[in-house]
């Protein structure tokens, strides 16, 4: 960025407080800001405590090293203890810990139906770490996990934190080679995968895509344990490979949970999107499950004996590791953990998923809230919806008609949203509204949660005022932290620590890419990476912005915006447009030019418009703009490798866009 700030175009007027009833019960109040604010050791120091400890820690963080930071570093824990048997032991044995739902219907055979209670859970774990002790698996050992959304996945996990192995979990969407290229850089010992899993209403294969990376990272890999779930014909080697059911069902039931102590590893996780080495995150134990926990518990006002909560992420990314199998578990509550995509076999079946668990607690990302909104509000609205009492979103930011129509047809009116950032990096959610405690502002994802410390700045690392724009920081170190990139200590330095490095004032701050802004207010809207803003005659645009002011058309159901170069101006709005189904596409481009026109400005207004059937993203439902920037500058295509559909972008070249003139 060549100017210290980005230029503050929207504006939301919008709140919505907290419910009488929730804010009267709430599990977190207003105290714990200024409880935090007088003392942030002492603060995370007391989340800790919701933990069990085998060894409780004196020294809540050791700085001496800074960047590389412990937390926590004397005391010691086991984390599928805390999420698993310290509940049995508490005599929630028969609690549902899982609500598993398979993408196919139910058909009555179980198949695609499970319910698993935390006294099964235990049982399920504990002989899937004597599996993985059979197989040589030893503590600070990596195992590789590439699965669908079945319990496995979640077992594995649960048993790798059992017995001190460190796991990497790699999307089930993502290629051969990048599975190898992970594998081979953590050096991972077993790699536990399935048959395949369902998607779309049909079974969509694993093993082959495995059986490849083993090939191409030589004899790393000793051992494939493979889960059998849709029953798919597999190429086998019985010199490394073996079925789930024959090393782990004959497994005994008893395991003994060793503590480790609160630095050791608990995962790596690779950044979605990475080319050339992968960027391996280093999560550890006991500052990770800390804030995971306490976040889960606060975030969404969590009462784990009348909750059931549902969070849509795959356990691929870092939302499925910390609010999925760690942050829940370790709170003991019921979840949903569901196989398939909102929309198969049928429209609606997030929905009745929802109505029929009684779901009260749901997470999802804003990419599928708008998938749901181009639908229409009929199909959510034949669903009795009225358990809900949360909403969350989280992945990117959430656009304030978004939010609304979340809110509206999905949370009835009376369910608050809690717009929700953090990163991979992060392990644990840094900025939220407090259920109880906030109003909510469509779009915001509003402060810092307590214990965090957070700013927006300027280049040169000063805090920009309110209504300003600039870089998003965390200028103090927080518990569920990344320790370092796996393997590349120089790399974690200069990735996230040399940009506001430390003076004599502040040591240094953390940023990863992030742009931001302060409304007049003070509270926090992200406006995505600072690398999608634009310079628009001298004024540095966010894309987040614009495609707010599209998405808020009535006609709109989703937008992408991109900069392209332009001898007038430096750079040129232009938007990709998916319309709601029904809508009257004759002279759309004009009406949503002038739109963007009347609700930002005139510098906003799209130079070209295009109408587009999808737009091109990741199979985590990120949009690849980087491919919509080569069309918008006609461009030949870049790599469409990692899309979920690469057709997508033939469409798009295909399609013709509409200048919008002046």
């Amino acid at each position: 960025m060549t100017q210290s700030t980005l230029d503050n175009l929207s504006r939301e007027d919008r709140r919505f407080p907290p419910p009488d009833d929730l804010a009267a019960h709430a599990n977190v109040t207003a105290d714990a800001y200024d409880h935090a604010e007088k003392d942030r050791l002492g603060f995370w120091a007391e989340a800790a405590s919701r933990l069990t400890w085998a060894t409780e820690p004196k020294t809540v963080l050791d700085d001496s090293r800074a960047p590389f930071y412990r937390w926590f570093p004397d005391g010691e824990l086991n984390v599928s203890y805390n999420c698993i048997d310290r509940h049995v032991e508490a005599g929630n044995g028969d609690r549902v810990a899982i609500h598993w739902v398979g993408e196919p219907l139910d058909t009555g055979s179980n198949e695609h139906r499970r319910d698993l209670t935390y006294a099964q859970l235990k049982d399920e774990v504990s002989r899937a770490a004597n599996a993985l002790i059979s197989l040589g698996v030893q503590d600070g050992d990596r195992v590789a996990i590439y699965m669908p959304m079945i319990p496995e996945a979640v077992i594995a996990m649960q048993a790798c934190a059992r017995i001190g192995a460190v796991h990497t979990v790699v999307f089930g969407g993502f290629s051969a080679e990048a599975l190898a290229a992970r594998i081979e850089d953590c050096q991972a010992k077993v790699v536990i995968t399935s048959d395949g899993g369902y998607r779309r209403g049909a079974p969509a294969a694993l093993k082959p895509a495995v059986d490849e990376a083993v090939t191409k990272v030589g004899g790393a890999v000793e051992h494939v344990v493979v889960v059998r779930r849709t029953g798919q014909d597999v190429t086998w080697n019985d010199d490394v490979d073996v079925w789930w059911h024959d090393v782990v069902d004959s497994q005994s039931t008893e395991h003994e949970p060793q503590p480790f102590n609160a630095e050791h590893p608990l995962f790596v996780m690779y950044t979605s999107g990475t080319t050339g080495k992968p960027k391996g995150i280093l999560h550890t134990t006991g500052g990770y499950l800390t804030q995971a926990s306490w976040t889960h518990h606060a975030v969404f006002d969590l009462k784990p004996e009348t909750d059931v909560y549902w969070c849509t992420a795959d356990v691929g990314w870092i939302t499925g590791h910390s609010y999925i199998a760690y942050g829940p578990l370790a709170n003991g509550v019921s979840q949903v953990l569901y196989e398939g995509t909102p929309d198969s076999p049928e429209r609606g079946r997030w929905w009745k998923i929802i109505q029929d668990l009684k779901v009260t607690i749901f997470y999802t990302a804003p990419t599928a809230i708008r998938a749901c909104m181009k639908q229409g509000d009929a199909i959510p609205g034949g669903f009795d919806l009225t358990s809900l009492r949360i909403l969350g979103s989280v992945g990117e930011p959430i656009n304030p008609e978004a939010y609304v129509w979340y809110r509206r047809v999905i949370g009835g009116d009376r369910a608050p949203v809690v717009d929700t950032w953090w990163q991979t990096e992060t392990g644990a959610i840094m900025i939220s509204p407090l259920p109880g405690v906030t109003h909510g502002k469509p779009g915001s994802a509003m402060t810092p949660l307590p214990g965090i410390s957070a700013d927006v700045v300027d280049d040169k690392g000063e805090s920009v005022p309110n209504g300003s724009g600039g870089y998003l920081v965390v200028t103090e170190p927080w518990p569920s932290m990344l320790r370092t990139i796996w393997g590349d200590d120089d790399r974690y330095v200069d990735t996230y620590w040399s940009m506001f490095k430390a003076t004599e004032d502040r040591a240094a701050f953390y940023f990863a890419g992030d742009g931001a802004k302060k409304d007049e207010d003070g509270d926090l809207w992200v406006l995505g990476r600072v690398d999608d803003v634009m310079n628009v005659s001298g004024h540095r645009l966010s894309t987040t912005e614009i495609e707010s002011a599209l998405v808020s058309h009535p006609a709109v159901a989703e937008s992408a915006v991109v900069g392209a170069t332009d001898v007038d101006t430096g750079q040129a709005v232009v938007a990709f447009v998916i319309l709601k189904e029904g809508v009257d596409a004759e002279g759309i481009e004009r009406k949503l030019s002038d739109h963007v026109r009347s609700e930002i400005g005139p510098i906003a207004k799209p130079r070209e418009i295009m109408i587009v059937p999808e737009l091109p993203k990741t199979r985590s439902g990120k949009i690849m703009r980087r491919l919509l920037r080569d069309v918008a500058e006609k461009r030949d295509v870049g790599d469409t490798t990692t899309l979920a559909d690469a057709s997508i972008m033939q469409l798009i070249s295909a399609g013709q866009s509409t200048n919008t003139g002046d």
